[in-house]
């Protein structure tokens, strides 16, 4: 097949905080460079006119993207100074903070707020609209954007050195001929490519593979948020409240904890967060958080209110120890994709923004110097290390790690994590975690009959007004694909779903997707196979993850299907 090859200098994969921040302070730092060549205040030859692309699998920049979420806005203000007068689309400053222990009826007030959670001087902001504003921003800059271009593939040399991105092919069918409208993907060629993709990027974990990046390194593990946006009666909620939860409806070895931040207009953003190594294998996150809201001090702030937003995204949460190498030959990772995100205080916007002007800092850098080697672009992780990120982020580098003792125990290794600067247990620099999916035990280890749900979630009801079941929360996501095309969920050896996974497991995809992708459906001979219902999927990454085989190998769709997480 062949296909166009267009030549850039940079191009970004991925339009989330990182990338369009990335994007937008380098083109400031080649245009200030070559303004003071030109006005003989700096030495050296201008760089003229750098191409950089970003490209982005959603319809629209931000339509993707779905965070809490409460933001330091140390990285934003180092971006765009101004950015409050610039007009930066933040709902309200945070007025106050509670700390809540849920029971199964009651909640209990903490009288002190644990000092991750303090969030004097940060903002509840919708992130969809925050990277739409920045993606604003990077356009009105000369930033070339091309929404509904998904990055399908790495490109390398002889040397395996990085030497672009290819996009998606469009207009395939789902049996995989090519329709009247085909197009072939385009190789973007390019000096640099900045891996952007939010977590569990698909590009990113193929590299990281390919190229050993991860090598001396924890395994990743993560959480999955659900979320939901509700408008209520009256004024309840004030804007600006922050509540945070421990407790129901998580069991004790189970990683879990419940938001509410209170928005404009009399909306509340609500979700819970469920960590992706749970031991229970009938968990279901999204029924997690359906319990959530069932809970008295919930659902009596829902009552008369009315959901009108979805949504689902894993978090990542391995810390510091977990993080890949951040270069290699023509590339570089940043934000989610890297795992800039600090799991103790829930925070990774401020982080994502500044790794992208550090990615952005050592390019410029490479284009002065016309080497884009990894010994040139190894200074990234020098920047990285030199920043108040790493600080920050060796402070609470164990801090997941210790919830594998459960809930309790948990919590005491936090506390003595804090006082010690991010020491297990007060002692050991760095503990061990296990990938999340070797976490998930079989069906015997609990007595479990089958895969009935009922088993663990006697009590829940789907009741269409405070609960809802996952077909019509997907509604309330926006999510739209052509299914006239190949589905992106690429299961290696469907056999086992229906022998092994079926006896051993009882099929946990059916539970941990929060979007109904998975189904075990009847044969019609007694028998039952898996049934993909591409369609539905909110692009979470939770399969590719959770799997306990990992044979979910999640790749990006035809561009411009997904959820539309407006608001989010």
């Amino acid at each position: 097949m062949e296909r166009e090859s267009l030549e850039m200098d940079v191009v970004f994969v991925g339009a989330g905080p990182a990338n369009l921040s990335g994007a937008l302070h380098l083109t400031r730092l080649v245009n200030t460079h070559n303004e003071a060549v030109a006005n003989g205040t700096r030495e050296g030859k201008p760089l003229g006119e750098i191409q950089i692309a970003v490209i982005e699998k959603g319809s629209s920049i931000g339509g993707h993207i779905l965070s809490g979420a409460v933001m330091d806005p140390r990285g934003l203000a180092e971006l765009i100074p101004d950015f409050v007068e610039a007009g930066a689309p933040l709902e309200s400053p945070v007025k106050e903070d509670h700390f809540l222990y849920l029971t199964g009826k009651h909640a209990i007030r903490s009288p002190i707020t644990p000092p991750p959670l303090m969030n004097h001087g940060y903002y509840i902001v919708s992130l969809n609209r925050l990277t739409a504003w920045l993606g604003e921003k990077c356009e009105a800059a000369g930033v070339n954007i091309f929404p509904e271009f998904p990055g399908a593939e790495m490109l390398y040399d002889e040397a395996d050195r990085v030497v672009g991105v290819r996009t998606g092919d469009k207009g395939i069918d789902k049996e995989g001929k090519r329709k009247p409208n085909f197009e072939p993907g385009v190789d973007l060629l390019a000096k640099v490519s900045v891996l952007g993709e939010g977590v569990r990027g698909s590009l990113t974990k193929k590299i990281v593979a390919r190229l050993g990046l991860d090598e001396g390194r924890e395994p990743q593990v993560y959480s999955l948020g659900v979320k939901e946006l509700w408008e209520l009666p009256d004024d309840r909620y004030p804007t600006g409240r922050v509540t945070h939860t421990l407790g129901f409806p998580s069991d004790q070895w189970t990683y879990g904890g419940g938001w509410i931040y209170g928005m404009q207009n009399r909306v509340v953003n609500l979700g819970y967060v469920t960590g992706l190594d749970y031991r229970d294998p009938l968990i279901d996150p999204h029924a997690e958080f359906q319990r959530f809201k069932s809970h008295p001090f919930l659902a009596k702030l829902l009552a008369g209110g009315k959901l009108i937003r979805y949504g689902a995204k894993a978090v990542v949460a391995g810390g510091w120890h977990a993080m890949p190498r951040l270069y290699a030959d023509g590339v570089l990772i940043v934000g989610d994709s890297a795992g800039f995100l600090n799991a103790a205080r829930l925070k990774g916007i401020h982080s994502a923004i500044k790794s992208g002007m550090l990615a952005a800092e050592t390019i410029f850098e490479a284009l002065l110097a016309g080497d884009f080697s990894a010994s040139r672009l190894q200074s990234f992780e020098g920047r990285v290390k030199e920043s108040w990120i790493t600080p920050e982020l060796r402070r609470y580098r164990n801090f997941h790690a210790g919830f594998r003792h459960g809930r309790w125990l948990g919590m005491a290794n936090a506390g003595l994590q804090y006082i010690t600067g991010g020491r297990a247990w007060g002692i050991f620099d760095r503990d061990h975690q296990e990938p999340g999916h070797e976490a998930m035990q079989k069906l015997s280890a609990y007595g479990y009959r089958g895969d009935d749900p009922a088993q663990r979630y006697k009590d829940l009801r789907f009741d269409g007004q405070l609960t809802f079941n996952k077909v019509t929360d997907v509604y309330h996501a926006a999510v739209a694909h052509n299914e006239d095309q190949p589905a992106h969920l690429h299961v290696l050896d469907t056999n086992i779903c229906a022998t092994r996974c079926a006896e051993e497991y009882g099929n946990p995809c059916q539970r941990f997707c929060p979007a109904a992708v998975y189904e075990m459906a009847d044969n019609g001979d007694g028998q039952r196979r898996l049934q993909i219902n591409f369609s539905n999927c909110v692009h979470c990454k939770t399969c590719d993850i959770m799997d306990p085989y990992q044979i979910i190998n999640w790749v990006t769709p035809e561009g411009g299907g997904g959820p539309d997480y407006k608001g989010m």
